[in-house]
């Protein structure tokens, strides 16, 4: 059974910083692309950020703030996030997909930003 699990959430004041986390089990390929997805109340999951053939990609609104990196361990994923506004609110959910089309995410983790 496939899982990835998220952590690294939390409550933060506008200005500060972040670093969510991603580890993906039970799959021996790797996830490509992998990524960070954010869904705030009443709106739809948008991408924030993923990894895809090696390279990086980045919402608007996020880059230059934002950081996505893979670790060094299979299939785990990093989310910096610095400089974060009260619109980065949301729950962040990790995202990867197999080679073949299957796609899998995460439970989701929390990051609310204070004005």
């Amino acid at each position: 059974q496939v899982q990835l699990v998220e952590s690294g959430g939390g409550l933060v004041q506008a200005g500060g910083s972040l670093t969510l986390s991603c580890a993906a089990s039970g799959i021996a390929d790797d996830l490509n692309p992998i990524g960070w997805y954010r869904q705030a109340p009443g709106q739809q999951r948008v991408l924030v950020a993923n990894i895809f053939d090696g390279h990086t990609n980045y919402r608007n609104s996020v880059r230059g703030r934002f950081t996505i990196s893979r670790g060094s361990a299979k299939n785990t994923v990093y989310l910096q996030m610095l400089s974060l506004k009260p619109e980065d609110t949301g729950v962040y959910f990790c995202n990867g997909y197999q080679p073949g089309g299957d796609v899998y995410w995460g439970q989701g983790t929390q990051v609310t930003v204070s004005s």
